[in-house]
């Protein structure tokens, strides 16, 4: 099946992360004799994918618009980008939908990934906990439990054809939310957020509530590599990456 792809790497960070990696733009954080965002497209690129997109400023134009097909000039709001990014092809095939912050990233992982997604499918890659903490001891902490089974959401999404209209949005309304409590709460529903509190909310329940909500099927695809659940939000994690990439 073809796809196309988009990847997100707006992201900027600050003070002792900035300094360590001598910019704000997380995506350009250098890794491996390479980038977080280059290892990204070229994990894309292996797969064969053509049609590459990805979001971000000037700086992110400068190192990547030679081996992508579309750089999307960033806006200032999350929110937006994410919206440029649903949209950065006409949908007319699916996308793999990817954040530019997983340094072990392989297009052997993503093969894995977008080999189980069910056909006109919303997916996203969940990794087991027991699988990465295997693959990554001592990591920093990752991993949420829905009743009683801990597990890790990837960066890695496929987003089926014709489809993005129906998300955007949700999409929107969930990364508005997803710092509050109470808008989460609303986002779900309070009979979702009791479940949750009462350790019930279970991933089958919440592919259930995204399937009544936007309308086509989701999937958490489970058992995904953990290459793809591996990001890097603080210092503390980049530094990890870096010490178990020259050790491995």
């Amino acid at each position: 099946m073809e796809y196309a792809a988009v990847i997100t790497a707006g992201g900027r960070v600050e003070g002792e992360f900035a300094a360590a990696i001598g910019t704000d733009v997380k995506a350009l954080a250098p890794f491996l004799e390479s980038t977080l965002l280059a290892r990204t497209i070229d994990a894309v690129r292996d797969l064969g994918i053509e049609r590459i997109a990805v979001i971000g400023g000037e700086a992110v134009r400068a190192a990547c618009e030679q081996q992508v097909q579309r750089v999307i000039q960033e806006s200032a709001s999350g929110s937006e980008n994410l919206l440029r990014a649903l949209h950065a092809w006409d949908n007319d095939a699916p996308v793999l939908y990817l954040t530019s912050d997983m340094p072990f990233i392989t297009s052997q992982a993503l093969r894995s990934f977008i080999d189980a997604v069910p056909a006109a499918t919303l997916a996203l890659a969940l990794t087991e906990f027991a699988d990465f903490e295997r693959q990554f001891p001592g990591a920093p902490p990752f991993g949420i439990t829905l009743a009683g089974e801990k597990v890790v959401n990837g960066g890695a999404f496929v987003i089926p054809s014709r489809c993005a209209q129906n998300i955007e949005r949700f999409a929107v309304r969930f990364f508005d939310a997803r710092k509050s409590v109470w808008g989460m709460a609303r986002l779900t529903g309070p009979a979702l957020l009791l479940q949750f509190v009462l350790r019930r909310l279970s991933v089958a329940k919440l592919e259930r509530h995204a399937r009544r909500l936007l309308g086509i099927p989701a999937r958490a695809v489970r058992n995904a590599p953990p290459e793809l659940a591996y990001d890097v939000d603080v210092l503390e994690e980049y530094r990890y990456a870096v010490e178990r990439a020259a050790h491995s």
